[in-house]
């Protein structure tokens, strides 16, 4: 148990060691976006890697979090540490009612059905202009607060946000570890031979895609309070496709391949600044070049070339 515990207490002496020596705000803002994309593909990975769930629409609840505490806070004036809960509460509603319908699909047609409900809640973002703020955009959203700490700076949010990736990390790793974590990897190899052996497949299913919903939700929320102006571009299908791959490039079936995929994905814009119109088209080559060479995506891709070299230099 104490060795399972090593990884994240490297972690969290990374993320300390890192928020205490970078000087340089902008870098500490890049990793805290990096922090926020873990928790959007950590979520997707827990539906996708472990339970062989396609969703299309994850950006939904990543706006449903953001979209929410924004009108809480805004609109009805409540402390944002009150509509964090009132907000990932909302989600997972939203996530129960379109699950649950939606989830008896498999493959494309489950894609589709997600992608569809993506579409519809970005369709509301923006047509709702009288709470949502529209295309323009909602603004006025309050810094957050706890006691005398201000979260407003760039510096205590990185921490913030870092501390509920590594909570989340543990939980998921708890959830992988015990008879759950068994029976989702066991609907990915085959639903049917899960049920046979007594698995609740449509409950199980259901309770990931809630879990992952909610993952989202946190996202949105942190996003929201970090930004303090959001718009429906950043939940469109474009952000879903990037959760998607950052899942696929850190490696399905992998909560490190979650960082991994969402530190590359975030880093790769800030390199690539010249060839903004053609993200879609980066992303649709990183995915083939992935899918085609790396399968299993960087985490496992990695591990295979060294042991490989490894075995290679015993010989």
């Amino acid at each position: 148990m104490t060795r399972n515990r090593i990884p994240f207490a490297v972690l969290a002496l990374i993320i300390a060691s890192a928020g205490w020596f970078i000087d340089n705000l902008y870098y500490i803002q890049i990793l805290t976006f990096i922090g926020l994309n873990t928790l959007l593909a950590l979520g997707l990975n827990m539906l996708m890697g472990y339970a062989g769930q396609i969703s299309l629409g994850h950006s939904a609840f990543y706006g449903i979090g953001a979209y929410g505490t924004a009108i809480l806070t805004v609109h009805w004036h409540l402390s944002p540490w009150l509509a964090l809960p009132v907000t990932i509460t909302a989600a997972m509603l939203v996530a129960c009612i379109v699950g649950i319908p939606t989830l008896r699909l498999s493959g494309y047609y489950l894609g589709m059905g997600t992608l569809g409900f993506g579409m519809i809640v970005n369709i509301l973002f923006r047509e709702w202009a009288s709470v949502t703020g529209g295309a323009s955009g909602f603004v006025g959203i309050p810094p957050l607060e706890l006691g005398t700490v201000s979260f407003s700076s760039t510096r205590n949010y990185f921490y913030l946000v870092w501390g509920f990736v590594i909570v989340s990390f543990i939980i998921c790793h708890r959830i992988i570890n015990s008879r759950v974590g068994r029976a989702l990897r066991a609907i990915h190899d085959g639903e049917k031979a899960a049920a046979a052996v007594g698995v609740d497949t449509s409950k199980l299913k259901l309770q990931v895609f809630v879990l992952s919903a909610i993952f989202s939700a946190l996202a949105g929320f942190l996003y929201a309070h970090m930004v303090l102006f959001i718009s429906p571009e950043s939940f469109n299908f474009i952000a879903s496709i990037r959760i998607v791959t950052m899942v696929v490039i850190g490696g399905m079936a992998s909560v490190w391949g979650s960082l991994l995929g969402a530190s590359v994905l975030t880093l790769l814009p800030e390199w690539l600044h010249a060839f903004s119109e053609f993200e879609m088209v980066i992303y649709g080559l990183i995915l083939m070049i992935i899918m085609i060479f790396l399968p299993r995506g960087l985490t496992r891709g990695l591990l295979d070339i060294y042991e490989r070299a490894v075995k290679k230099h015993d010989r």
